[in-house]
């Protein structure tokens, strides 16, 4: 608990700006989006821990605020310089508030590791379930498909080698079509199904850490996020 209040209370002096240009060297995501001039990277404060986001081509940087615990894994908390969120679970997105496309109280049942599901060779099927805002869209249900995935030729990973990572796409399951067409094994897309989702995985010494990932929040939003080190 102290650990979290000072992380809180740091996190709190870097989004208001306790020094000089605080806002430009986070960045928004709300900018990005909009395409205004990305933060400068070699200013970054190497006290706190970063992601480096994307969208399209544009780059915004969040810090870790705190770490949550959860039965399922720790839920880490990263915020923008205008207090934008970010909420990831063993490297899926459980929460992201503060731009216009809203997930809030995302539940993600407890999965296989993922060096277990690329040992298996066989796709993993699961369930999340979300609330989604603007529209008041609430207990979301996503049918999903999680498979290891061979390296992608094209990514937004910096300064790693993708061959050197353990890749996974993780897709909306399509679903049979009830009556006749059930009959005959058609399926369909689900109709509010979003892109696929991609993580990259490094796993090393019995660790599995995900460090980079692609993810939309709508079919408008999509973003990608990467751990970032910064050099001291």
């Amino acid at each position: 608990m102290t650990k979290r209040i000072f992380s809180t209370l740091a996190l709190a002096c870097l989004l208001s700006a306790c020094s000089t240009g605080m806002d430009a060297v986070v960045g928004t995501l709300r900018s990005a989006v909009r395409g205004e001039p990305g933060p400068d990277p070699a200013r970054l404060n190497p006290n706190f821990r970063y992601l480096r986001v994307t969208v399209e081509s544009r780059v915004a940087f969040l810090a870790l605020g705190y770490v949550d615990p959860h039965p399922h894994g720790p839920v880490e908390v990263w915020y923008s310089a205008k207090r934008e969120v970010l909420r990831l679970q063993g490297g899926r997105l459980v929460g992201a508030t503060g731009l216009t496309t809203e997930w809030r109280s995302v539940e993600v049942p407890e999965l296989p590791s993922w060096s277990a599901v690329a040992r298996a060779g066989e796709p993993v099927q699961w369930e999340r379930v979300r609330d989604v805002m603007p529209g008041y869209r609430f207990g979301v249900r996503d049918a999903l498909v999680l498979r290891a995935i061979a390296p992608p030729g094209k990514s937004a990973l910096q300064g790693l080698d993708p061959k050197s990572l353990a890749w996974f796409e993780e897709r909306f399951r399509d679903e049979p079509r009830a009556g006749l067409m059930a009959a005959l094994g058609v399926v369909v897309p689900d109709a509010q199904a979003l892109p696929p989702a991609r993580y990259a995985v490094e796993i090393r010494d019995g660790q599995q850490t995900v460090v980079y990932g692609e993810q939309c929040l709508s079919a408008e939003l999509c973003f990608t996020w990467q751990r970032w080190a910064v050099k001291q």
